[in-house]
């Protein structure tokens, strides 16, 4: 039976907001370069949605292009990063967890980019390699 409970999330100032419905496709930890650099952490985690699942309910993002065919979705207010949207998975949408108002519902249960992990960091997922 599908899950039609919706879940919010937005920015730290509360600026921009946003609806999800459903559980995600899949969930991760991302390790590369390009996602500790958008976020100033030692590495993202992430909700990945079904586009039409997602809608944005206060405020809007605004865009970085941070590669060819990647765009990332942020508050120009607080800074805070919400989104990643990339040409390899056209119809979904990648929140990252801790943007949503309940964190703990999103465990993350693989990771991608596991090669470029830092060595010092540790973090708990089912080690399931990331969709």
């Amino acid at each position: 039976m599908p899950d039609d409970r919706t879940y919010e999330g937005g920015c730290l100032c509360q600026a921009v907001r946003y609806r999800v419905t459903g559980r995600p496709i899949w969930t991760a930890f991302c390790h590369c370069q390009s996602c500790r650099h958008a976020t100033g952490s030692a590495v993202a985690a992430y909700a990945g949605y079904a586009a039409e699942r997602f809608e944005i309910t206060a405020g809007e993002p605004s865009y970085f292009e941070s590669s060819k065919g990647v765009r990332r979705g942020f508050c120009a207010k607080c800074g805070a990063p919400l989104t990643f949207e990339g040409e390899r998975w056209p119809d979904e949408i990648h929140l990252h967890i801790g943007s949503l108002d309940e964190p703990e519902a999103f465990p993350p249960k693989g990771e991608g980019f596991a090669e470029e992990r830092l060595s010092w960091l540790h973090v708990a997922s089912t080690e399931e390699p990331a969709a």
